[in-house]
C-alpha cells in the first residue's frame, strides 16, 4: 500500500477563517493509507513547500494531496516541489477546500469542514491509484500564424518577427490596419489615426520575417501546439500586383457603383477598387460578387484600358497549405446590428448614425473630406445628439459595458466642435468611465473648454419632425423629460464579435464566451491564452478594449508564442486517453464526440488509436465510451468509484 501525505493549507484566513484545520488533520491521519498528516499557514509559500519536499524524504511517502486552493492556481507549484524530492509529479492531487468548502459555505461551518474531509478523502483514493506518468516530447515548428492584421494582429507579428521567426498574417479583407484604418483621431491625444498606424502597416509588410497574406481565410486548422497544420484560402484579386502602376484608369471605366465597407455606406466605390488611399497591400482589387461577371465574361473595360496588362481574369483561389507552432487569433469586432435599435431610428432615418460612420465623417480621407455634413442634404448640422449605450449595458441587448464608447463619444463632440464652432453638441450618458492614462482628464476637457452638454440619462426614442429629428430622453439626475431637436443624431454602438467568430471557434476548437467573445483560459492569470494550447488571443476579439490595450494584449500574445516558439521540443501532458484494445469494439463513438481529432480509427483491427500529442484529456471519449474500454489515464474508471465510495462513506 502507498504511503500517502496530506498537507493541509490555512490559506491565511481563507481556508482556517471557515473550516476546522485541527478537525480535519485529526480525522485524516486515521484514514487507511494515509501515512502523514499536518497544516501549516501558507502552503505555497517557500516555507510550505520545503515542509512538502522535507515530509516527502523523511516520510518516504509515494504520493501527497495538498489541500488548498484551485488546481488551476498551485497545481505546478507543488508537483514542481515534489519533482524537487524525487517523486513523479503525477503522484500529487490537489483537494481544493478553498473554493469548494470555506468560500461558499461560510455560514455553515460545521457543514463546510465535514464536505473538507470528504473531498481531501477522495484525493487520496485517488492517489491511491495513480500512476507514475511522464510527459510526451513534441518536435515544435518554428513559424507562426496570425490571423487578422488589425493593430493588434500587426503588433502580434511584428513581435514575433522580430524574435526572429517566420510569420504569416492572414487578412480577411484586401487591406490590412482593421478598425484603426476607420478612425480619424484617437483618444486622448487627438494624434491622427493614420499618422500612427500606416508606418506600422509599412513595417509589417515590407518584414523579410512576415509572410502577409491579404484577402485570404484560414479554412481549416488541424494538430496541436507546436505542430499546427493549417489550409489557407488565398481569394483572387484578379489583378497582378507586379505589373499595377496604381494608375486608376480600370476604377474609372468600371459601370459597377456600390456602397464603400470601407466608409460605412456614406460613399461608393466601383467594382474594382482600393479601399483607401493608404491601403496595405496598395493595389487594386476586383470585388468578383459586385463584378458585372467572369464566368461567362461580360464586361471587360478595366481590362481594356489596363496598359500594363494588370488585369488577369482567370485568376484561381489557392489553397496554401502552412506547418506552424503557435497561433495568434486577432479578428477584431463588428458593430451591433442596425436592425436592432430601431428605437433610435438607425437604419430607419438617413441622419441616424453609429459611430464609425462619424469617424469617417470626421476623417481627411473620408467622404467629405473632415468636413461634418449630414448625409440627408450635405447641410452642416447644428445640433448633433450623441447616444451613448446604444445597445450596450441593456439585458434587451447586449449586457456588458462596450468600454470605449465613453470615450470615443467625447471625442467626436470634441472634433465636431473644432470643425462646427457654432454648433451645439449633446450628449445623452448612462455613466461616464473614463479609466485610462488621461482620459478623465480628455473628458473633463470637452465639458470646460468645449461646452459640450452632458445630459445623464438614457433616450427613449427617436423619430422625424419635418426636418428635424426629435430626440425624447430622462435626465435622471432631475427627472425632468428632455426634448432636443437634432440635425444629426450619432449612436455609440454596441461593439459585439465579428460575425465569423462561431466559425473561427469551430475551426480551431477553442471556446467562446456567453457574449460571443473569445474565451481566455483564466480572466486574470491567463488572459492572452485560450483554453486550446498554442493558441493565443489578442484585440477586441476577446473583449471590447481601446488601441493601448489591443497593442498590449497583442504583445502579450506575441510574448506567449515566443515561448513556445524558441523551445526544440514542447512537452505534453501525459494526462490523456487510453484505449484498451481487447475491450474496444470499434464502434467509433469516441470518435465521433472527440472535440480534437485525437482519435482515429485501425480498420484493419478495428480498434480505436489515440494521438497522444492531440489528445488533451478532456475525457469526453471515455464518457461516452460504450464498452469502458477507453479511459483517462489517473481517472479510470475504478478510481473514480472508489472517489464516490469515500466521498459516501461514513469513515
Amino acid at each position: 500500500m502507498k504511503r500517502i501525505g496530506v498537507f493541509v493549507c490555512h490559506c491565511g484566513i481563507n481556508i482556517a477563517g471557515t473550516l476546522d484545520i485541527n478537525k480535519i488533520i485529526h480525522r485524516i491521519s486515521n484514514y487507511p493509507g494515509v501515512a502523514h498528516a499536518e497544516h501549516y499557514e501558507y502552503m505555497c509559500s517557500d516555507p510550505g513547500q520545503n515542509i512538502v519536499r522535507d515530509t516527502i524524504k523523511d516520510q518516504y511517502l509515494d504520493g501527497i494531496v495538498v489541500a488548498a486552493c484551485s488546481p488551476t492556481l498551485h497545481e505546478t507549484t507543488f508537483r514542481n516541489a515534489a519533482k524537487d524530492a524525487d517523486m513523479n509529479p503525477y503522484m500529487v492531487e490537489i483537494a481544493n477546500i478553498r473554493e469548494y468548502c470555506s468560500w461558499v459555505h461560510r455560514d455553515r461551518p460545521e457543514d463546510a469542514t465535514e464536505k473538507a474531509i470528504r473531498i481531501i478523502r477522495t484525493a487520496v483514493e485517488k492517489v491511491r491509484r495513480n500512476e507514475s506518468l511522464y510527459p510526451v516530447k513534441i518536435p515544435v515548428f518554428h513559424k507562426c500564424l496570425v490571423i487578422g492584421a488589425g493593430i493588434s494582429g500587426i503588433q502580434a507579428a511584428l513581435d514575433v518577427a522580430n524574435a526572429g521567426f517566420e510569420v504569416i498574417l492572414v487578412e480577411k479583407s484586401p487591406t490590412i490596419g482593421g478598425r484603426m484604418a476607420q478612425l480619424s483621431e484617437t483618444f486622448p491625444t487627438l494624434d491622427c489615426s493614420q499618422c500612427i498606424l500606416t508606418p506600422k502597416m509599412v513595417e509589417v509588410s515590407r518584414h523579410p520575417k512576415i509572410r502577409l497574406m491579404a484577402y485570404s481565410e484560414v479554412k481549416e486548422v488541424t494538430g496541436s501546439i507546436g505542430n499546427f497544420h493549417v489550409k489557407i484560402l488565398k481569394k483572387p484579386t484578379y489583378v497582378d500586383t507586379d505589373k499595377c502602376n496604381l494608375c486608376g484608369e480600370c476604377v474609372n471605366v468600371c459601370p459597377i457603383i456600390i456602397p464603400s465597407e470601407f466608409d460605412r455606406g456614406m460613399s461608393m466605390r466601383k467594382a474594382i477598387y482600393m479601399p483607401f488611399p493608404q491601403a496595405v497591400p496598395s493595389t487594386y482589387c476586383l470585388d468578383e460578387a459586385n463584378c458585372l461577371g467572369l464566368n461567362p465574361l461580360r464586361c471587360s473595360k478595366c481590362q481594356d484600358v489596363c496598359e500594363p496588362g494588370a488585369i488577369n481574369y482567370d485568376m484561381k483561389p489557392e489553397i496554401i497549405e502552412e506547418d506552424v507552432g503557435a497561433i495568434i487569433v486577432a479578428t477584431g469586432y463588428d458593430l451591433y446590428h442596425k436592425e436592432a435599435l430601431t428605437e433610435y431610428g438607425l437604419g430607419i432615418y438617413e441622419d441616424v448614425i453609429d459611430g464609425l460612420q462619424f469617424e469617417r465623417l470626421l476623417s481627411a480621407s473620408g467622404p467629405t473630406s473632415g468636413e461634418i455634413h449630414r448625409p440627408s442634404d450635405g447641410e452642416v448640422p447644428k445640433d448633433v445628439v450623441f447616444i451613448q449605450c446604444a445597445g450596450s449595458r441593456d439585458e434587451k441587448h447586449n449586457p456588458y459595458c462596450s468600454k470605449v464608447c465613453c470615450m470615443y463619444t467625447a471625442k467626436h463632440a470634441m472634433l465636431y466642435k473644432h470643425r462646427v464652432p457654432d454648433g451645439q453638441a449633446y450628449i445623452f450618458y448612462i455613466d461616464i468611465r473614463s479609466a485610462g492614462k488621461d482620459y478623465e482628464e480628455f473628458v473633463q476637457r470637452a465639458m470646460e473648454e468645449d461646452r459640450i452638454l452632458y445630459l445623464r440619462g438614457k433616450v427613449s426614442k427617436v423619430f422625424k419632425e419635418g426636418e428635424k429629428l426629435v430626440v425624447w430622453g430622462v435626465d435622471t439626475l432631475t427627472g425632468q423629460k428632455v426634448e432636443v431637436l437634432a440635425d444629426l443624431v450619432v449612436l455609440a454602438t454596441a461593439i459585439v464579435p465579428r460575425a465569423a467568430t462561431p466559425e473561427i471557434v469551430n475551426k480551431l476548437k477553442i471556446a467562446a464566451d456567453g457574449n460571443g467573445f473569445l474565451k481566455e483560459a483564466h480572466p486574470k492569470l491567463r488572459p492572452v491564452e485560450s483554453l486550446t494550447s498554442g493558441i493565443f488571443l489578442a484585440g477586441a476579439a476577446q473583449s471590447p478594449k481601446d488601441i493601448p490595450d489591443a497593442v498590449s494584449q497583442g504583445s502579450g500574445s506575441a510574448s506567449k508564442a515566443i515561448g513556445i516558439l524558441s523551445q526544440k521540443k514542447l512537452q505534453h501532458d501525459p494526462t490523456i486517453t487510453d484505449v484498451e484494445e481487447i475491450a474496444c469494439g470499434g464502434c467509433g463513438i469516441c470518435i465521433s464526440v472527440c472535440p480534437y481529432t485525437a482519435l482515429s480509427m485501425d480498420d484493419r483491427r478495428n480498434v480505436v488509436l489515440v494521438n497522444d500529442v492531440l489528445c488533451e484529456g478532456c475525457g469526453t471519449c471515455a464518457a461516452a465510451c460504450p464498452s469502458g474500454a477507453a479511459e483517462l489515464r489517473n481517472y479510470t474508471n475504478r478510481q473514480v468509484r472508489e472517489m464516490i465510495c469515500a466521498a459516501l462513506s461514513k469513515v
